[in-house]
């Protein structure tokens, strides 16, 4: 191994279009390299033309962060959608529905 490739950083760019469905991208940057780098470097901003990078939300392994973050070895960037129904309420409209059914059934 040489020194370039001890001073890659190997990680990983996610990103959900949908539910159920993620868009993972596996990288190799150079040390110093920040989490708006990964983003362009992964393709997913062409892939998924609705993400607008200078206002999306994201972050690394699930803490949010900035674009400007500097990355470290094995990070897993993420680019968050909006969510459209909080998940508090989804959880109550989902529980509401099963007792509906199970008082019917």
């Amino acid at each position: 191994m040489d020194r370039a490739d001890a001073a890659a950083l190997k990680l990983c760019v996610a990103y959900s279009p949908h539910a159920r469905a993620v868009d993972c991208v596996d990288l190799q940057l150079p040390a110093g390299a920040t989490l708006a780098d990964a983003v362009r470097a992964s393709g997913l901003l062409e892939r998924h033309p609705g993400i607008e990078l200078e206002s999306a939300k994201v972050g690394i392994w699930g803490k949010a962060a900035t674009l400007d973050t500097p990355l470290r070895d094995g990070d897993r960037v993420e680019l968050y959608r909006p969510l459209f129904v909080d998940p508090k309420e989804a959880r109550r409209l989902r529980y509401r529905s099963h007792r509906e059914r199970v008082k019917k059934g």
